[in-house]
């Protein structure tokens, strides 16, 4: 099988090539001109150079494939100018599903986000039939990636095979950006997480959302979501687990919603709007933290072979790999 992949470079994206290179797969796999490609050091990959916001100029890579994996994506909770976001994740998702029903492409997988769905504050476990809207998204991450995800639905109703994939909080090495979520390892490994909000996220093994994109391409049935979660857990759960695997004290002092959003209004204010670089903290995060991201992965389990395993192995791993690569002291 031969698979165009997008996002290999990223935390994600990374390890669904290596899943895919085990299976025996040949992968032409897209690379920015400016991608740091140490996740890809080792992969007998085909690397093609371009860009999402550039789409077609991705048709010769796309041609001859039979399969698209498109994980790549704008996965920032501030940014300057959102419309550069918005084309990469809804235009350029649009635009390569296209590309691939044109060029023949037999199947496509997308990997969207837990973010799309209709999350409730008392901390309830939603499932894909959760019901949901535009109007619920918090934010240009959410809002860019539930367009996108209804493109890609769109195109399965129109008659394209595609499936998507609905991750939830992936954890485990090879976050080299980091991810929103990786940067609470390396804050909290860097003493730099004096207290926590009352709020909730689904940890999964990055590892398992990777194995699981490769069943999709196989099982997977197209036009539906498919949760890929592990373990429901506060944040102040999340906080313990690294406190008992690195001996570092868990915060104990809990801050009201409205003090953390005063303080991420100052902090985008300042350090984002006047200074020019990315806040600690974002009004839309804090939002966010509002409703706890408790997901279901039944359904996933059922059609896809999809395994909850306990995420302590995942973390450790993370913190490991952080310490090893310079992101935190290695003690």
């Amino acid at each position: 099988m031969k698979v165009f992949l997008t996002g290999a470079t990223g935390f994600v994206g990374a390890h669904v090539a290596r899943h895919l290179a085990e299976q025996g797969a040949q992968m032409r796999v897209l690379v920015r001109a400016t991608s740091n490609l140490a996740n890809l050091e080792g992969l007998n990959a085909e690397t093609v150079v371009g860009d999402l916001l550039q789409p077609e100029g991705l048709r010769s890579a796309i041609r001859g494939c039979d399969a698209l994996m498109h994980v790549a994506a704008d996965y920032r909770l501030w940014v300057r100018d959102p419309k550069t976001m918005y084309a990469a994740n809804v235009e350029g998702t649009k635009a390569l599903l296209r590309i691939a029903r044109e060029e023949g492409v037999k199947r496509s997988v997308y990997t969207s986000s837990v973010a799309t769905m209709g999350f409730k504050k008392d901390g309830t476990i939603v499932d894909e039939t959760t019901p949901v809207s535009l109007a619920d998204m918090i934010g240009h991450y959410k809002r860019s990636k539930f367009l996108a995800e209804q493109a890609a639905i769109e195109a399965a109703r129109a008659g394209q095979q595609v499936i998507i994939l609905n991750p939830t909080t992936p954890i485990g090495p090879q976050d080299v950006k980091p991810t929103p979520t990786g940067r609470i390892v390396v804050d909290f490994l860097n003493k730099k997480f004096p207290a926590y909000v009352d709020t909730g996220l689904n940890l999964v093994d990055v590892s398992e959302v990777a194995r699981t994109h490769c069943a999709a391409l196989e099982t997977g049935r197209s036009g539906e979501r498919y949760i890929l979660g592990g373990e429901n857990l506060t944040l102040k759960q999340i906080l313990d687990k690294m406190s008992a695997i690195t001996g570092l004290p868990s915060p104990t002092m809990k801050v009201p919603h409205a003090v953390a959003m005063t303080f991420a209004f100052f902090d985008e204010t300042i350090t984002g709007r006047i200074l020019g670089r990315e806040p600690r903290a974002t009004v839309e995060a804090v939002r966010m933290g509002k409703k706890k991201m408790f997901a279901s992965s039944a359904k996933a389990q059922r059609e896809l072979g999809f395994r909850i395993v306990p995420v302590y192995e995942a973390l450790r791993a993370a913190i490991d790999w952080f310490r090893a690569h310079g992101y935190a002291p290695a003690t």
